[in-house]
């Protein structure tokens, strides 16, 4: 599976200290569950962000995003957001409204 492994580090990083997040290789890449969801992940060098239905028209307004589309079609609660989006600061809030997605999700 190919993902970008420092990218990987940069997302580890904002999830240290969570012990309810799990990493899983899926989609061809890398995904971050917590609390049983996924939230996050990384394909090749994409973030791929959980953002659910009711936040899929806001994250499309944001610079470097496009619709996950892993399978053909458009999942309308996932988006890709390419570098430069997901560095920096923008990777944290990316991250921050993941987790927020997984935490509103009943328990597994």
């Amino acid at each position: 599976m190919a993902f970008d492994e420092k990218l990987a580090q940069r997302v580890r990083r904002v999830l240290a200290g969570r012990d309810d997040v799990v990493e899983k290789k899926m989609f061809g890449g890398l995904a971050f569950m917590v609390r049983g969801h996924m939230a996050c992940g990384i394909v090749k060098d994409d973030l791929m962000v959980r953002v659910g239905p009711e936040g899929y028209a806001a994250a499309m307004q944001r610079p470097h995003v496009r619709p996950m589309d892993f399978t053909g079609r458009t999942s309308k609660g996932m988006v890709y957001v390419r570098p430069p989006g997901g560095q920096g600061a923008g990777l944290k809030k990316w991250i921050e409204l993941a987790v927020k997605r997984a935490e509103s999700l009943p328990p597994k």
